[in-house]
């Protein structure tokens, strides 16, 4: 079983750069509770969710990081992590990845 340490450093890093971005972030963070991080996510209307730190160890929700860097940078007008990808997608993933 490999160990991908430089991603999960790298998700680390792109959640530390989104969330201290604006006092808008941090004032969110308030509601989010200890072990979790909130996410935005939809195409044009985002929604936002709260999600477990742990998803951060599993590669398909650190592609959804990636692609997250990609198209956004790390400037996002919502004040946090933005996932650009419809809803729908975020909640099957999500929900997979909660039977781990």
């Amino acid at each position: 079983m490999a160990i991908r340490m430089p991603h999960i450093i790298h998700a680390k890093k792109i959640l530390r750069r989104s969330s201290s971005s604006t006092s808008k972030a941090l004032s969110a963070a308030v509601d989010v509770p200890k072990g979790y991080f909130a996410v935005y996510v939809g195409e044009s209307e985002k929604k936002r969710f709260v999600v477990p730190i742990s998803y951060l160890n599993q590669p398909s929700f650190q592609d959804l990081l990636s692609q997250a860097e990609e198209e956004f940078g790390f400037d996002h007008p919502m004040g946090g992590l933005t996932i650009p990808c419809r809803e729908d997608l975020f909640i099957d993933l999500t929900s997979q990845l909660g039977g781990l």
